[in-house]
């Protein structure tokens, strides 16, 4: 896994690292020199330098570039305002480095590469004349933009902007940053590269999913065994309104396809007809309903559906109903195998006690996007947008949950441990992908007792997001849709598979 740190525990970091004998003038070579070697150079060079340690590294690359007979000059948004900063600036006199202001009237158009050095991960508001101007420039230039550690403008923790530099090559230096990864990051970096500078990080680090992770939590299945073996799991969801939900194919195959070894389909019983049909591996289980078509809370039925059952997902489309909560209660209270709440089920958690959490004797699995984190925790959807790391992990930690806060990059954390999931499209922010999330997470949560329901989480985001982006590929990120990525989830477990298997050959 490759390790993500907040701007706080980057700053710490470094500031470690510098006590413990490496100057930070060095750290600022060693930050250009990583850059220099992250891209194959060509025609003329601008770089744009800010005031601050991040226009440092800007300089210091300019000096590395003319070393190297590159055709490279600097502007200065404005004059450097850090010792190390100066010192290359100087540096860069010396060397005979054309540095000028850079003015609204300047052009950037006869530049073939553009080097963004502005602003730094430190930097968080609203972006200011003539900073503004600067990034406007760079991103009208039509050259080939790198950035500097993170794109000026974009929050280092959050990735939220009103004015970024849209890059093609984004350097991290030390390590990845949260806000390369979360909110809007996705929309302005191109590729992403790492330089390692020799900083140690302080704080425990978040943490990067990758294929060969995700490789490790697929154990081989033995040839002593039966469908028992590999766990009974139990969905619970579905209306009359929202038979999509619970009807399409996705929650039931995924979870076949992720390895469960039966899978119950609980639906209200007057949507039992329309949904066999798209029944092959899985059984159904109707459930005592209302005309309205809601399910009607019923503990004999509930028991006899959760019986013997590893895990359970419920609230896929299951409605605003006293009864969907009634059924959220009731499992929290006596469920004892591993329970995952989405959707219409987190709404219900929502207007109950939430100390049932704390006293459940379930493994709880938390899905939620931000509307529903807002519901549950009371910020604004905006607020937790800010800062949704110290949110969903200050939340899982004081109520013993794992929580999948869903976004361009997944958040998953059990409030000690906190692992991103960047895999998905942009197709896949249409209804219903959701639910073929759940039904691949609850899959993996039935399917071995060998992974940890915080591993089953991240296994189930990376998955469901690999998957999204096969679909993507075969169709469009406009015409795929949720039923496109259930094709694809055997696909990318098979990916993930075959990979793994090479590394190890």
């Amino acid at each position: 896994m490759k390790k993500v740190v907040s701007t706080d525990n980057m700053r710490k970091s470094d500031k470690h690292t510098i006590e413990n004998g490496v100057p930070s003038r060095e750290l600022m070579l060693r930050a250009s020199q990583g850059i220099f070697d992250s891209v194959k150079w060509w025609g003329k060079i601008a770089i744009i330098c800010g005031k601050g340690n991040n226009g440092g590294d800007g300089y210091a690359l300019a000096t590395i570039l003319k070393e190297k007979s590159f055709e490279v000059e600097v502007y200065m948004v404005e004059p450097p305002a850090t010792a190390d900063g100066k010192y290359y600036h100087d540096k860069c006199k010396e060397m005979g480095i054309s540095i000028k202001a850079l003015e609204r009237s300047t052009p950037l158009s006869q530049y073939n590469v553009i080097v963004d050095c502005i602003f730094g991960t430190g930097f968080s508001g609203q972006v200011q004349e003539p900073y503004k101007t600067a990034i406007e420039k760079i991103n009208n230039s039509r050259a080939y933009v790198v950035s500097a550690d993170i794109n000026s403008g974009l929050n280092g923790d959050s990735g939220l902007c009103d004015t970024a530099v849209i890059s093609h090559l984004t350097v991290a230096i030390g390590e990845y940053k949260a806000g390369h990864f979360l909110g809007q990051a996705k929309d302005y970096i191109g590729q992403l590269k790492r330089c390692d500078i020799g900083i140690e990080i302080v704080d425990t680090p978040y943490y990067l999913v990758e294929k060969c992770d995700t490789g490790a939590l697929l154990f081989k299945r033995l040839h002593h065994s039966h469908k028992g073996t590999y766990g009974y799991m139990a969905l619970i969801g579905g209306s009359l309104e929202y038979s999509g939900a619970i009807k399409l194919a996705n929650l039931s195959a995924s979870a076949v396809s992720c390895g469960a070894g039966v899978v119950k389909l609980a639906v209200a019983e007057s949507l039992a007809r329309a949904v066999a049909p798209y029944l092959l591996e899985s059984t159904l289980f109707p459930l005592e309903d209302y005309s309205d078509g809601h399910i009607r809370f019923n503990k004999d039925e509930l028991d006899a559906l959760t019986r013997g059952t590893r895990a359970v997902g419920v609230g896929m489309g299951i409605g605003h109903t006293e009864d969907a909560e009634k059924i959220v209660e009731y499992l929290l209270k006596g469920y004892e195998g591993k329970l995952l709440i989405d959707a219409d089920g987190l709404n219900a958690l929502s207007l109950l006690d939430l100390n049932l959490l704390k006293k459940t004797k379930a493994e709880v699995v938390l899905t939620p996007h931000l509307k529903e984190m807002e519901r549950l925790c009371g910020v604004k959807a905006s607020q937790i947008e800010q800062n949704p790391v110290k949110i969903a992990k200050d939340f899982a930690k004081e109520y013993g949950v794992v929580v999948l806060l869903k976004g361009p990059t997944t958040v998953i954390t059990d409030g000690e441990n906190v692992y991103f999931s960047d895999t998905g499209s942009p197709a896949m922010a249409k209804g219903g992908s959701g639910d073929v999330l759940s039904g691949i997470i609850t899959a993996f949560l039935a399917s071995t007792e060998g992974r940890t329901a915080l591993e089953s989480a991240y296994l189930g985001a990376y998955v469901n997001g690999l998957a999204g982006e096969m679909a993507e590929l075969a169709h469009s990120q406009i015409t795929a849709t949720p039923r496109d990525t259930v094709k694809y989830v055997p696909l990318a477990i098979e990916d993930i598979i075959r990979y793994n298997m090479q590394k190890k050959a």
